[in-house]
């Protein structure tokens, strides 16, 4: 069923990357259920024009449960850091966090929490 453009309050480019998504996931290309090969999937994601590493990583994270993701370029990733007293930079934070592999997951969330 196609939606009219007016039932999407969000960006043009937002609005399409969805749609684009949906049209992935409808025909197979895309797999989102839980126990896909997260580095497969996350190419995939990748593919897609208006899915960038951002958005494929908090996927990794939120919808298949990648242990190991930090998502150092997210605002709020590195206000947190930078409220703990850490690399606030997404470069320097990457170098940090090669310390909290594989649960880089779960200081993406405690870092959300410190921001």
């Amino acid at each position: 069923m196609a939606l009219p453009d007016a039932g999407f309050g969000m960006p043009v480019g937002r609005r399409e990357a969805l749609r684009g998504l949906a049209r992935a996931v409808v025909d197979g290309s895309v797999d989102l259920a839980a126990g896909v090969d997260r580095g497969e999937a996350v190419r995939r994601l990748l593919a897609l024009p208006g899915i960038g590493p951002w958005t494929a990583n908090y996927l990794a994270m939120r919808a298949f449960g990648d242990p190991d993701v930090l998502l150092s370029s997210d605002l709020a990733v590195r206000r947190g850091a930078a409220a703990l007293g850490l690399p606030d930079t997404p470069t320097t934070l990457d170098r940090y966090a090669e310390r909290w592999r594989p649960w880089r997951s779960y200081a993406t969330i405690r870092l959300w929490r410190a921001a």
